[in-house]
């Protein structure tokens, strides 16, 4: 059992996720070097297998890349939708030993068992059984660390890979973290880690051991969270979908297959998006009143982004394109484009009601047929007109860090 006003929270990260559930698709595939990599003509690799790993292939790599280092590289392109459809039923399973659940990513969640300890006996039993269910239900592995609070049991998480099991008590926080270096943590990266680095801070014991008005004067507010993180002091609850802060937008990006400069393939790719922001708006019965209009140029570092409010709350998916239109009319493009992203924001969570005009009521009762068909058989089943040529790779081919198996987070991919 817990101490008193102490939590247990177990944080399970699925192991090389894409690549395993590939893997366990195919068994031709296993025990293999295999690399999983988007569905565009531009792709680099999303996750490799630990076979892979261990030839020296990495995230992030362009596939010449892996190829070079890991000759016998088989390259598969990703299934966005096996993903999040795995990702959601092991949730499920999750919410099977506590309610308090929360998706970190498509492959990380927390759970807090602080609860559900009477039940089970010891969170080691329960981080045993969810491994077996998941193991005998999928037939891939995960790794979950058990600690006092979700950042220590993240860091648990890491230390044995594939297929471990970490515990760090907390009588022994101290000793883990003393020589832990700081970009382990999780929200330090390598710019933070840089600039700590400068203050000679190099581990998380270094960092707990600081001076708050040292780090406060450089960091700002954000100095006492870093102290306490080196300290291995972590308040923030595990927090359920149920329980999670209002949606403040609903976007979508997509880096193109290609660079374009053409105008009118500018303008049906912004139609695109205009069509899945509105779609997943009005399927969560949320509207907005500002438009944000996002472009990465070709040389992959020049970008910008403009937005516009209106006087009232939109949700019409033309609506959502004419104010994109709008923002791109304002500027003269200065190379051809890489990607384009386009978001819906200043919510307001409403009621369903009818127009008043015969015009409107028209308009959105086509809008509910188109949204009802491709509800039910898949995203741009029906579609407008000028993107028939397109429909085929509607869609993101990367699925975006905001991913969540339910709620408006719960964005469709391809």
């Amino acid at each position: 059992m817990a101490r008193d006003g102490q939590r247990t929270v177990l944080h399970i990260d699925m192991n090389a996720f894409f690549a395993s559930v590939e893997q366990q698709a195919n068994p031709a595939l296993r025990g293999k070097p295999i690399a999983v990599v988007g569905g565009g003509g531009r792709t680099v690799i999303t996750t490799s297998s630990y076979e892979a790993r261990a030839r020296g292939v990495k995230t992030g790599m362009a596939i010449w890349e892996g190829k070079r280092v890991c000759p016998e590289l088989i390259i598969v392109v990703g299934d966005n939708r096996k993903y999040t459809h795995t990702s959601s039923k092991i949730n499920v399973i999750f919410r099977d030993f506590t309610s308090e659940v929360e998706a970190f990513s498509i492959d990380e969640s927390w759970l807090d068992v602080t609860h559900s300890l009477g039940l089970f006996g010891t969170a080691e039993t329960i981080a045993y059984l969810i491994k077996a269910r998941i193991r005998h239900n999928f037939g891939i592995t995960c790794s979950i660390g058990i600690a006092p609070n979700k950042l220590l049991a993240k860091l648990a998480s890491d230390m044995q890979k594939p297929d471990g099991l970490t515990i760090i008590a907390a009588d022994d926080v101290s000793r883990v973290l003393e020589a832990m270096p700081i970009n382990e943590l999780c929200g330090i990266g390598k710019k933070m880690q840089h600039h700590l680095n400068m203050m000679s801070i190099y581990t998380c014991g270094e960092l707990g051991r600081c001076e708050e008005a040292r780090l406060t004067r450089k960091f700002g507010i954000i100095g006492s969270r870093l102290k306490l993180m080196g300290q291995g002091i972590d308040h923030s609850p595990v927090t359920p979908f149920s329980e999670e802060d209002e949606v403040k937008s609903v976007g979508h990006s997509r880096t193109l297959e290609r660079d374009i400069d053409d105008p009118l393939e500018i303008n049906r790719f912004l139609l695109q998006l205009s069509e899945m922001v509105g779609s997943r708006a009005r399927r969560y019965n949320v509207s907005g009143k500002t438009i944000h209009l996002y472009v990465r140029y070709a040389d992959f570092f020049s970008s910008w982004g403009k937005q516009t409010t209106l006087k009232s709350c939109i949700n019409q998916s033309d609506e959502i394109y004419k104010a994109a239109l709008s923002i791109l009319a304002t500027v003269n493009l200065e190379q051809p484009v890489r990607l384009l992203g386009v978001s819906l924001s200043n919510l307001k969570h409403e009621a369903k009601q009818l127009p008043l005009f015969e015009d409107e009521r028209k308009k959105l009762f086509a809008t509910q047929a188109m949204d009802t068909i491709n509800d039910r058989f898949g995203s741009m089943a029906v579609t407008f007109g000028s993107l028939i040529p397109e429909k085929a790779s509607a869609g993101s081919h990367v699925i975006p860090p905001s991913w969540r198996p339910e709620g408006v987070k719960n964005i469709d991919v391809k």
